[in-house]
C-alpha cells in the first residue's frame, strides 16, 4: 500500500481493502478528490490525496454481486426526478442563506455523497472500464443475459443515428460510463 508514493505497509487481501477504501470514498467518509490505483501486475494499491491531478467526473456502475442493481448505473430515474424537482422549488428558496441552501439543496454534492458520480484522474481511469453511455451499458446486459441481437432494443432506428459496434462478450463488468459522450472531448483529451 503506498499512499503519495510513499510505501505505509502490506495488506492480505488487496481486492478487499480496494472494495472498503472505495466504498468509504463513495459514502462520503474519504475525500471524493482522492485517487485509488490497484495494479494487479505490481501488486500495488495506490492512493493518492495530494492536489494538482486533473480529474473528471463520471457515473458510477455498481458491481456488488450482492446487490439486485448490479451492472446498472446507481443514477436512477428517482434521482433524476429529484434534481429536476429541486430544480423547480428555487424560486421557493428567495431569501434563504447560503449556508440553508446549500442544506435543503440535493445537487452535484449530493451526487458525489451518494456514490452516483465519481471523480476519476488519469492514472485510475487506466484501471476503469468506462462505457461510452448508458445505452451502451444496456446493450451489454442484453448480451450478457444471452439475449439474440435482434431481441435487444433496437431503440433510435434511424439512418443518421450513431454507429455503434457490438457490445464485446470479453468484457467482465464496467465500472463506469461517460456522463455524456462529448465530455471525452476538450480538456477531458488530454489526460
Amino acid at each position: 500500500v503506498f499512499v503519495n508514493g510513499v510505501w505505509v505497509g502490506v495488506h492480505s487481501n488487496a481486492q478487499q481493502l480496494v472494495t472498503f477504501v472505495q466504498e468509504l470514498r463513495r459514502n462520503g467518509t474519504l475525500s471524493y478528490e482522492m485517487s485509488l490505483i490497484r495494479d494487479i501486475r505490481d501488486r500495488e494499491f495506490k492512493i493518492f490525496t495530494d492536489a494538482g491531478r486533473v480529474m473528471r467526473p463520471l457515473f458510477v456502475v455498481e458491481n456488488d454481486i450482492r446487490k439486485p442493481n448490479r451492472n446498472h448505473l446507481i443514477f436512477t430515474k428517482e434521482i433524476s426526478n429529484k434534481l429536476k424537482q429541486e430544480q423547480q422549488e428555487t424560486s421557493t428558496r428567495q431569501g434563504w442563506s447560503q449556508d440553508e441552501v446549500e442544506q435543503a439543496t440535493y445537487g452535484w454534492r449530493g451526487l458525489i455523497q451518494d456514490g452516483v458520480v465519481e471523480y476519476l484522474d488519469a492514472e485510475e481511469e487506466e484501471t476503469a472500464m468506462i462505457t461510452f453511455s448508458p445505452e451502451d451499458l444496456e446493450e451489454w446486459r442484453e448480451m450478457k443475459l444471452g439475449l439474440p441481437a435482434a431481441e435487444r432494443s433496437t431503440e433510435g432506428e434511424h439512418r443518421l443515428r450513431r454507429l455503434k459496434p457490438l457490445p464485446d462478450p470479453r468484457i467482465h463488468a464496467y465500472t463506469h460510463c461517460e456522463i455524456h459522450p462529448a465530455m471525452i472531448l476538450g480538456i477531458c483529451a488530454s489526460i
